[in-house]
């Protein structure tokens, strides 16, 4: 008789192979395999083996600074390494030890995995959970991440299972010519994607993408966020990035300011990412998009009318702020709505912020949505040109090109 561990892990893979997120028999084997109670414990096993997030530690104020990540997350970056038996693969953000010990399946005896977190006391616990597994291939290093692990290297694979603003040089030199990186890139302002990258002549250049947010890099690579209230209710709150430009003083208040609300014309079917959408206002604007997060109070009171239940992405400039917006249109014949894209402006010169957010959005729909984007990091500068959809991010060591193309 199968135990609720085993029937609850069965029944998250069978979901997640049904939904495409699994799609190689590598990673499903592991993840069947893989006890992720083991890895959690005194978590209930229900929650342990739901698709969710489990958040394990935080920091002095109470911000969470480590999570046991979403299993189809896990999967999905699992797939995008696309590990094999006997490969050496790097790891940074060691957690839980859960990822490490799915590594650690997929590479097989002849492998190892290396995996690396800068707070010693989740290095103590995951080699606790690993032991508990019986997995005997995984070593996991107190260290910062961002400097790799250079006495195990090179690596076949290195993965980050944590954000990164920037790829630090010591990834790069650690893993072997031909090999595969997999790292969550926060690219500007919220906008953030797992990007695979190998080499090329040209530098590194992305083999396929997928939207991800993680926990951000500390220490050297740290990525600083701060969290701005826009009312006094504390309900909604600005995520604030260190390459934002945010005017706490003159903002106050700003969500009592009249309301001037600009549809766009441009649509989406239901179920369908406003990723793309994303990225171009995230490279267009000067103050890239930032979370918004509303809680349902911020709603029912009227001060918000955000596009998810979470909230929005948003922009500010001075003393104003415009954030995203969408309504239904009438049902088709077979009974199905599209979305509408609008833009709500507060503040002195709310209307003309929210204009020039729905103009990007309507020139993103007319020349650039069919298009597909490239990522690279070049080993040679390279000139941004936004007249032709090619944009370079900024960065101290490894600056990245996004190019619509």
């Amino acid at each position: 008789m199968r135990s609720e561990a085993s029937e609850l892990r069965t029944s998250l893979v069978d979901r997640l192979r049904a939904e495409d997120i699994v799609r190689t028999s590598a990673v499903e084997v592991a993840m069947r395999r893989t006890p992720r109670h083991l890895f959690l414990p005194g978590v209930p096993l229900r929650q342990a083996y739901a698709d969710e997030s489990v958040y394990i530690k935080t920091d002095a104020h109470g911000t969470s600074i480590s999570a046991a990540s979403q299993p189809r997350i896990v999967a999905m970056m699992l797939e995008q390494l696309a590990v094999r038996p006997g490969q050496r693969v790097m790891e940074v953000g060691a957690g839980t030890g859960y990822n490490a010990a799915l590594l650690a399946a997929i590479v097989g005896e002849a492998g190892r995995v290396v995996t690396i977190d800068v707070n010693e006391d989740l290095v103590e616990k995951a080699r606790k959970h690993l032991a508990a597994a019986d997995v005997t291939n995984v070593d996991v290093v107190h260290g910062d991440g961002a400097l790799g692990y250079a006495k195990g290297a090179p690596y076949d694979r290195i993965i980050a299972t944590v954000g990164a603003y920037e790829t630090p040089t010591a990834w790069l030199e650690q893993l072997t010519p031909g090999g595969r990186l997999v790292v969550p890139l926060r690219l500007r302002g919220a906008v953030s994607r797992s990007i695979i990258f190998e080499t090329y002549e040209g530098g590194w250049r992305d083999h396929g993408s997928e939207l991800a947010v993680f926990m951000p890099l500390r220490v050297i690579g740290d990525d600083a966020r701060r969290l701005v209230p826009l009312a006094p209710e504390q309900d909604i709150i600005l995520q604030v990035h260190n390459d934002h430009h945010v005017d706490t003083a003159a903002l106050a208040g700003v969500l009592e300011t009249e309301r001037r609300k600009i549809w766009t014309d441009v649509f989406f079917p239901p179920k369908v990412p406003y990723e793309w959408m994303d990225l171009w206002l995230a490279c267009r604007l000067d103050n890239a998009i930032m979370r918004m997060n509303v809680q349902p109070t911020a709603v029912q009171r009227g001060a918000v009318t955000p596009m998810f239940g979470w909230g929005a992405m948003a922009t500010t400039r001075g003393a104003d702020l415009a954030y995203l917006t969408t309504r239904p249109t009438p049902a088709r014949p077979d009974g199905s709505r599209l979305h509408e894209v609008g833009v709500i402006g507060h503040g002195p010169n709310g209307r003309d912020l929210a204009h020039h957010v729905s103009e990007e959005i309507r020139t993103w729909n007319a020349t650039y949505r069919s298009r597909s984007v490239r990522f690279e990091i070049p080993a040679a500068p390279v000139e941004a040109d936004p007249s032709v959809g090619r944009f370079v991010l900024a960065r101290r060591h490894h600056p990245i090109t996004v190019t619509w193309q």
